[in-house]
């Protein structure tokens, strides 16, 4: 998905990406933080990577093809 450019970085959104939507969040500069457009999520950048970092290790192994099975 494109970066839209509305803010320092665009990470996405960690409660719709577990639902299997790739949303991009955007950055309020006033309250320093993440928020949704989709969900009500809202966050820091801290919390925000913490909880992409959970998403990366359900899909740690998509793209792995396993040819045996023990």
């Amino acid at each position: 998905m494109a970066q839209s450019g509305k803010g320092k970085l665009n990470y996405r959104c960690p409660s719709c990406f577990m639902r299997d939507l790739d949303i991009d969040m955007f950055y309020d500069k006033e309250k320093e933080e993440y928020y949704c457009l989709r969900c009500c999520y809202t966050g820091t950048e801290e919390d925000v990577k913490e909880k992409n970092q959970m998403a990366r290790f359900r899909y740690r192994n998509m793209l792995k093809r396993y040819t045996t099975f023990e």
